[in-house]
């Protein structure tokens, strides 16, 4: 589960790659502050898999990106 402790976040998608998995691609579009999320990890060899966060911020429009190893 994933919480947006921060304010409102824009264009949030979620990528989620595995050696036994090519990747998939959550698009969670506009989320509020306090939203919670979840990332599913069915199926997926959870001994190598790599999550990306990737989101825009409105007040100044670049994108962050939050990457982490599970």
């Amino acid at each position: 589960m994933i919480t947006n402790g921060g304010g409102e976040i824009r264009f949030v998608r979620v990528f989620a790659r595995a050696s036994s998995d090519p990747g998939r691609t959550q698009l969670w579009g506009h989320v509020r502050g306090g939203d919670q999320m979840e990332v599913c990890l069915c199926d997926a060899d959870v001994d190598d898999i790599v999550i990306t966060l990737a989101w825009f911020r409105p007040e100044d429009g670049l994108e962050y990106v939050w990457r982490f190893v599970v």
